[in-house]
């Protein structure tokens, strides 16, 4: 399945892609794509349902009609750093002994398609494309080989940095990547049942057309059931809860010289059988 939040910001319903690409409605039969919605049984009655016997939704999605994020009341959003060797080595950084975790605020959560803002005074905004899990079971301590268990899903997530921020003014990580709108999360959640290796999926980021990021998560350093095993040692995991998992190279920062974004620039970005996203940037 494929499942999504529709509508204005701040009233988002659920949803789900049907086979025509078109959304139908959800919100009969379930609050919101989050939380207890995302546990195993849970999701196993929504896939019982007869997709084209709900509500159809009026519009195109990402045309006419804007999706959200695809997990609304995001519990945690954790995300890991230098998680692709070749993207630390553009980055001037060794691969850590341990995956590097950060925190963006939730309030940094957007809609795949909408806009990015250039915080005030920041000449070094840059894009990061991530593959991005979605928690459904919750848990303590799990186990690697039972960690994929845990996943209700998979999207696409922008993690938008500011690396003046984040890299050169005292303190940690976080100040650099929870800025309003740095969190584009989407456009759907594609439940674990239909992505059947998370360590293979090509992923790309274009900046105004121009290719700057093409990867695939299969040179993560540190792999999906690690980083969940990994993560549950330092605090409980909750359903919706998203990790995003690192980026590969091609980040503003490792071109030579660097190039950051500016008001007025699209980005578009997708992985493959996630979904795509388009943002457009403007000045905060």
């Amino acid at each position: 399945m494929k499942l999504l939040r529709y509508g204005n910001p701040g009233q988002e319903k659920p949803g789900v892609l049907d086979s025509q690409g078109r959304v139908r409605d959800l919100s009969d039969l379930i609050p919101d794509i989050s939380g207890a919605v995302l546990l195993p049984h849970s999701l196993e009655r929504l896939r019982a349902i007869d997709i084209n016997s709900l509500p159809l939704v009026p519009g195109t999605p990402q045309k006419d009609l804007r999706l959200g994020a695809c997990v609304g009341k995001i519990g945690k959003f954790i995300c890991i750093g230098l998680n692709y060797a070749d993207h630390a080595a553009e980055s001037g950084l060794q691969v850590p002994p341990e995956p590097v975790v950060f925190n963006k605020w939730t309030s940094a959560v957007v809609g795949p398609d909408d806009k990015v803002e250039i915080p005030r005074g920041s000449l070094k905004t840059d894009w990061e494309v991530e593959l991005g899990v979605v928690i459904g079971k919750g848990g303590r301590y799990i186990e690697e080989a039972a960690a994929l268990s845990h996943v209700a899903g998979y999207c696409v997530v922008n993690d938008v940095s500011e690396r003046e921020y984040q890299l050169e003014r005292a303190g940690t990580w976080d100040k650099g990547k929870g800025c309003d709108t740095f969190g584009p999360t989407g456009p759907w959640l594609v439940t674990a049942d239909e992505v059947p290796d998370s360590n293979a999926l090509k992923m790309w980021l274009d900046v105004d057309g121009k290719r700057y990021q093409n990867g695939s998560t299969s040179t993560m350093v540190y792999k999906v059931p690690f980083l969940i095993s990994y993560l549950s040692r330092f605090m409980s995991l909750q359903p919706g809860d998203v990790i995003s998992t690192g980026t590969p190279p091609g980040v503003g920062m490792g071109q030579k010289p660097p190039v950051y974004l500016r008001a007025g620039q699209v980005i578009h970005l997708g992985i493959d059988g996630l979904g795509t996203q388009t943002q457009t940037t403007i000045q905060a």
